[in-house]
This record gives C-alpha cells, sequence and structure tokens, in this order.
C-alpha cells in the first residue's frame, strides 16, 4: 500500500526550510535549490508545491506570520489568564523584539520581505500588510478597552497610538538586530511610552 503523503505539512516543512536558509543567507539568496537542499527533498518536489519562488515566498511569508502569532499568544499566556490590556499590549510589542534566534529570524526576514515588495512585483501585488493591519487592530481594540476602564490619560486617540506603538516597536527592534542598543534599552523605552499612555498607579 503507498505511503500517504501530507501536503500541507510537507508545504510547512518546505516553508521551515525557506526560513533557516534565509534566517542565514538573506532572502534575496534563499534559491529554491537551496531550500529544497535544506529541506532534504528534490527540486522537483519544491517546485510541485509551489511553481515559482514567488510563490514559495509569499507561502514562507505567511508562515513566518504565523510563527509569531504563536509567540505573541504565548507571551500573552504566560502574563496570566486575565492579563489587563497593558500587560497584553507589553506581551505584543516585546514579542516583536529581537532578543533571541526565533525573534532575530522573525524581524529580520519580516523587514526584507517588506524591501522585497518595493521592487518585486508579484510579492508586491500580495496584501503585504494585512499582518500588521491586524495588529495595529488588535493594539487599537486593547488601547479603547482600557480608556473605557479609565486606565489612560485624557485626549489618547486610540488608533494613532497603536499605530505610533508598532512603528516604535519594529524601528526599536531594527535598533537591537544592528546592534544599536540592547534588547532591555528598547523593552525599556517601550515602558516608558505606554506610561505616557496609561495611568500609573
Amino acid at each position: 500500500m503507498p505511503k500517504r503523503v501530507d501536503h500541507a505539512q510537507r508545504r510547512t516543512e518546505i516553508a521551515e526550510a525557506l526560513v533557516r536558509v534565509a534566517g542565514r543567507r538573506g532572502l534575496h539568496a534563499a534559491g529554491m535549490r537551496d531550500v529544497a537542499a535544506e529541506a532534504g527533498v528534490s527540486l522537483r518536489l519544491v517546485q510541485y508545491y509551489f511553481e515559482t519562488k514567488e510563490k514559495l515566498l509569499l507561502f514562507g511569508l505567511h508562515r513566518l506570520t504565523e510563527r509569531f502569532g504563536e509567540r505573541v499568544a504565548d507571551r500573552v499566556r504566560a502574563a496570566g489568564s486575565s492579563p489587563g490590556p497593558r500587560a497584553a499590549i507589553e506581551a505584543i510589542l516585546t514579542a516583536a523584539l529581537p532578543t533571541d534566534d526565533e525573534s532575530r529570524t522573525f524581524h529580520f526576514l519580516y523587514t526584507s520581505y517588506a524591501v522585497l515588495a518595493v521592487t518585486d512585483q508579484a510579492l508586491g501585488a500580495q496584501p503585504f500588510f494585512a499582518a500588521s493591519d491586524a495588529a495595529e487592530d488588535t493594539l487599537t481594540g486593547l488601547l479603547r478597552q482600557a480608556q473605557e476602564a479609565d486606565l489612560t490619560g485624557p485626549g489618547i486617540d486610540a488608533r494613532d497610538e497603536a499605530a505610533s506603538l508598532l512603528a516604535m516597536s519594529a524601528g526599536l527592534g531594527t535598533g537591537v538586530l544592528v546592534g544599536q542598543r540592547s534588547p532591555e534599552s528598547a523593552a525599556g523605552i517601550l515602558n516608558r511610552h505606554l506610561d505616557r499612555i496609561f495611568r500609573v498607579g
């Protein structure tokens, strides 16, 4: 009886191989042949599942986003059963800071995807910022919860603050990635900004 192949699992394994290769060498240098070798499969099999490098890159981005979502969920759970808006926001923002191998790879590759999408027509045509928009919506909702509970200072615009926090986290993450500042310094800056949004004490 022929062995059954889990095609979804095989696609995920190939995408994980892409993430590993690109994490070491850069997204631009991750060819389909390199990914096939990393995954321990033939080039023909990679082409069977993805047809083009653009399709492989797009699936890799989706997998990267899924892994980041899992990381955020773990951080939020670690904050307690009812963490409150500020603790949940801190968990989301600090999960994005490159503090270990996994988060460094995420930040490096996500930034690389953003740059590549500027010049790669096929990749740029995709809804690249859907995950970023979802993160902004999540932070906006948490900030509005905080406003309703009278946990924030006056005059706070939840949407603007959410966009500012995400932009700050991304910029600080790049600073950590290139050695401009330490993860502790970046986390401290984020916390001081949250102190200005939330009532202390």
